[in-house]
């Protein structure tokens, strides 16, 4: 028997891996170059149908900005600003009201989206992350988790930023211990809650 014969029967470790890894590759790309021309955008943005059926009207007024919609009634305010309006900063974690990823403010106050249908708010005012400040203009709080480093994966930093700008308007105590009562709701997996806590008072304290 050849050596290319003995091989090509019995192949090293290195050589079955590159064989596979190329064909699994060609066989996704060749998949890929079959969609129509705008599936692979539309799966890739998460784009939903206009007009689903059994979709209702509704009037969103989202960071200031009217929003008229055609959505399934079952659809959480959270799924509709991510994946209708397109607004991504505002996160989505357990899907259960637990993490607090997903915190907007309604009409002001706070509200965990992904527990909330969206067309219970119907006419309402909503204030996302993307509506809070601009690169141009942070909000102070958005500095402040800048100045004191109040993030590390950055993933919950939407929500504990939207829960936090909500605190101020809300009875809390001055000391440490009062703050992170109100925050008990956002999770943080960093661990970052001292440096949160610090950002937190450091706008209370210059307000």
């Amino acid at each position: 028997m050849s050596e290319l014969q003995s091989k090509s029967q019995n192949p090293t470790r290195r050589e079955f891996l590159s064989t596979s890894g190329s064909t699994a590759a060609a066989a996704l790309i060749s998949a890929y170059a079959s969609l129509p021309a705008n599936a692979a955008d539309t799966e890739m943005v998460g784009t939903v149908e206009a007009n689903p059926e059994g979709a209702v009207p509704i009037t969103l007024r989202i960071n200031g900005q009217e929003r008229q919609l055609r959505i399934d009634p079952r659809t959480t305010l959270l799924d509709c600003l991510r994946e209708t309006v397109l607004l991504t900063g505002t996160k989505k974690g357990c899907d259960h009201g637990q993490c607090g990823a997903c915190t907007v403010h309604v009409n002001g106050k706070r509200v965990l989206s992904c527990l909330n249908f969206a067309v219970m708010h119907d006419g309402h005012e909503i204030t996302t992350i993307e509506g809070l400040g601009t690169l141009e203009a942070l909000h102070p709080m958005q500095k402040a988790f800048l100045d004191c480093d109040g993030y590390q994966c950055g993933y919950c930093t939407s929500g504990q930023i939207m829960s936090a700008v909500a605190l101020l308007k809300e009875p809390c105590g001055p000391d440490d211990a009062a703050v992170k009562e109100l925050m008990s709701g956002n999770i943080c997996r960093c661990g970052a809650y001292a440096n949160i806590v610090a950002a937190i008072q450091q706008v209370r304290k210059s307000a």
